[in-house]
């Protein structure tokens, strides 16, 4: 019985690859260094792969940035700005593209599906001149064969790849993406080629958007380009590979009837009802990956109750046709469990990260053979009988207060108009306030203090005198700055997430569970094993000293329920709603805490609401509506003067922009500036908003820093379209990924941009 894993984490367990591309980012080490960094990880991998058993063991699923980059690279299809001039593409023009350069911006970066990870946003249009640029899934097949693993080539499939694909600046909005199939399927056949030619006998093309609501169209497309690549793929055993949920019935039936195509990949974790399709139009005669091994989350897998699974499918498709494989990429978790040495012991038993869930699918491929792992089978099966029944996993108090909340929307009592007469009476602030998301750069001195402090090198009082005078001097900056609304900067806290999660009950923590974001950008999601609740304040304490040292208004930073669960392993023991309500709670009684000691700007960040909707349309309205709700339960009890900020960033937020208004926030900041301002195209089409709003007028993604002029264009172009009363003048996001030399100018040039355009309205009235 085979074993196959969809993608596997590439930053290295203890995140060489975050630390090496910094280094050569800040021109510290060299390409060579870099490169002989990723040499070692891959080796590596594949080498844990081969020795654990599994037979279909994936390669070209490393990536320097991100998968979708490696295939516009692949393709050649980079944007006229980064001024590269044909040939194999180097590192310069490929960073250029993810973060930009001095000269100009990065492309456009969102969110990978529903996940927490980012892609850079392909830019295409009629014009593009399509070529094989990159060879290297290629040169990744050749070095694992050179090392003895034969791998599986992974290619994002043409369809996806345009599917996930704008038009670039210029280009007709209606242009369809889909016309230039026939323009990027040569190159797909040269690469099919030469990986032929190097001796791959199986590839693995992704094409997830099949999980998609796609039209007959879009379905089409996939089988006009199966068809045309099927003589090149003639040889080659072809799997394509679906996750992240159902695949709907329309597209279930055009994969299954595609040309050229040896096997079918199902995510049967989060598309648990795509088994009914298998059951009932399954093809005779083909492979069947299923993914039963969950790639998105953290607990061990139920093994017995999988194996039940696989041998239905087995009677199905057949014994020599069924792989056992992951439910996705093991991208999206942790990598090793070996790596937690201090993770309390009961908890630790429940959970698998990668390294775990390789050995989990041979495991479960073995048992299918008739070489059943009696005693690892036993162990799995004591551990999830010690989760179900552990009682730190229930809080009796907890389900009560959250049962309580059904029959109210917990709306605020005043309109949000209302509320922002009273708040501006009280605030006293220009038009177009300035204002940034919140932290600040996180130096190297910072972060010693913090793991000094969490080590026990230093003491409390050490610390607090530490992050204090760091507080003092974000606020002096931004006093010397002239920025309107301040922040403190969050020095005291290593991630937004984790910082809430461990003051929370429920949650535990890892000490390397990190997981790739974007880029180099790694988080370690909290882990939510149990019912949650706020044993004391979390936050008043800093918010109160910074605002002892200023007069200005200082805002209270608190992580939003639903951005907290997002971005958490959450327990799949019960509806997510339920657990995002119990947050929800502890939430509310820090806003409330807060507004008693005498802040009156709160932020609840909600930066991943957009992540968690669901693909499928039929969805979203269940999700929209417990997650709005949740947002208004953290702030329904605070006064009209005090006034609630919310951030949303990295996400197409225009078909959500009603679910966003209803969540009643006083003033919202978003991520404008990247994806070429097309949040402000819902407002031209006539979208009203009447609270207040702050569409980032620049990218603190990218280490480029924006001109006054720049600035003041952007901050008109959204006058345009909104009204002068209600435009904040902010940032894309928080400032912690960048350091003082960028932030500083960047700020100037932002204030400089507000107070020129405050002075032009002054005098054009």
């Amino acid at each position: 019985m085979a074993s196959h894993i969809v993608g596997y984490p590439r930053m290295g367990p203890k995140r060489e690859l975050k630390f090496a591309l910094e280094s050569f980012w800040d021109g510290k080490s060299s390409a060579e260094e870099l490169e002989k960094v990723a040499t070692d990880l891959r080796a590596s991998i594949w080498k844990q792969m081969k020795d654990a058993g599994i037979k279909y063991i994936p390669s070209n699923t490393f990536s320097y940035y991100d998968q979708v980059l490696d295939t516009t690279a692949m393709l050649g299809a980079v944007p006229p700005r980064y001024n590269w001039t044909g040939g194999e593409i180097g590192f310069s023009t490929y960073f250029s593209m993810a973060r930009g350069n001095a000269s100009v911006p990065a492309m456009e970066m969102t969110k990978w599906f529903d996940t927490n990870y980012h892609f850079i946003v392909p830019e295409l249009g009629p014009d593009v001149k399509f070529s094989y640029a990159s060879h290297k899934a290629v040169n990744e097949y050749k070095e694992a064969k050179a090392l003895g693993v034969d791998t599986v080539p992974v290619l994002i499939g043409p369809v996806t790849y345009l599917l996930l694909s704008k038009p670039a600046k210029g280009v007709e909005k209606t242009f369809s993406l889909l016309s230039l199939l026939d323009k990027i399927l040569p190159i797909y056949k040269e690469v099919i080629a030469e990986l032929k030619a190097a001796g791959a006998s199986w590839i693995q093309l992704d094409e997830p958007t099949l999980v998609l609501d796609l039209e007959p169209h879009q379905l089409e497309a996939f089988t006009k380009a199966y068809t045309e690549l099927q003589s090149s793929l003639s040889g080659l055993n072809v799997v394509v590979e679906t996750y992240f949920a159902d695949v709907p019935a329309a597209a279930f039936k055009t994969l299954t009837s595609l040309s050229g195509v040896t096997g079918f990949g199902f995510d049967l974790v989060r598309g648990a009802k795509t088994l009914d399709l298998i059951k009932s139009e399954f093809p005779s005669g083909k492979y069947l990956f299923a993914g039963v091994v969950d790639g998105r989350n953290i607990w061990a897998n139920d093994l017995d109750a999988s194996l039940v699974t696989l041998k239905s499918l087995e009677g199905i498709v057949g014994k020599d046709k069924l792989v056992v494989s992951t439910s996705c990429s093991l991208l999206h978790t942790a990598v090793d469990l070996v790596n937690e040495p201090k993770l309390d012991s009961e908890i630790k038993s429940w959970l698998a990260f990668a390294a775990q869930k390789v050995v989990e699918v041979n495991a479960l491929a073995k048992a299918l053979a008739g070489q059943k792992d009696e005693g690892f089978f036993s162990v799995n099966a004591s551990a999830q009988a010690s989760r179900k029944s552990s009682p730190r996993v229930t809080n009796e108090a907890v389900q009560k207060a959250a049962a309580a909340l059904k029959g109210s929307d917990h709306r605020r009592a005043t309109n949000v108009s209302a509320r922002l007469d009273a708040q501006q009476k009280k605030l006293n602030l220009p038009i177009l306030p300035t204002t940034t998301i919140g932290s600040f750069p996180q130096t190297i001195e910072l972060r010693r203090v913090r793991r000094e402090y969490k080590a026990k090198k230093i003491s409390e009082e050490e610390y607090i005198k530490s992050i204090k005078e760091e507080i003092n001097k974000v606020v002096k900056l931004q006093e010397d700055l002239d920025i309107d609304v301040l922040v403190h900067g969050e020095p005291e806290r290593n991630d937004m997430v984790e910082y809430f999660g461990e003051q929370l009950s429920g949650f535990a923590f890892t000490a390397n569970g990190w997981v790739q974001s974007y880029g180099s950008r790694c988080v370690k999601p909290p882990i939510i094993y149990g019912d949650v609740s706020r044993p004391k304040p979390m936050t008043v304490f800093w918010s109160t000293a910074a605002q002892s040292v200023t007069k200005r208004p200082m805002k209270g930073m608190l992580t939003g329920p639903v951005t907290i669960l997002n971005w958490s392993f959450v327990r799949n023991d019960q509806p997510r709603f339920e657990t995002c309500y119990q947050i929800a709670l502890a939430i509310k009684d820090e806003v409330e805490d807060l507004e008693k000691a005498g802040i009156t700007v709160i932020q609840i960040d909600e930066a991943a609401l957009r992540e968690g909707l669901p693909l499928r349309k039929a969805e979203h309205s269940f999700y929209l509506d417990w997650a709005v709700h949740s947002f208004r339960i953290t702030n329904c009890g605070v006064q009209d003067t005090t006034q609630i900020h919310t951030h949303m960033c990295y996400s197409n937020f225009n078909d959500i922009i009603h679910s966003i208004i209803n969540m009643d926030a006083d003033v919202i900041t978003i991520e404008n500036s990247r994806s070429d301002e097309k949040l402000l195209s819902v407002f031209r089409e006539g979208v009203k908003y009447g609270a207040g709003i702050g569409p980032g007028v620049y990218d603190i993604h990218s280490p480029r820093i924006p001109s006054t002029e720049e600035i003041a264009d952007r901050i008109n172009k959204m006058l345009a379209v909104l009204e002068t009363n209600i435009l904040w003048v902010n940032p894309d996001c928080g400032l912690k990924t960048r350091k003082y030399t960028e932030v500083k100018p960047a700020l100037e040039n932002m204030v400089a941009a507000a107070k020129l355009l405050r002075t032009q309205l002054a005098s054009a009235k």
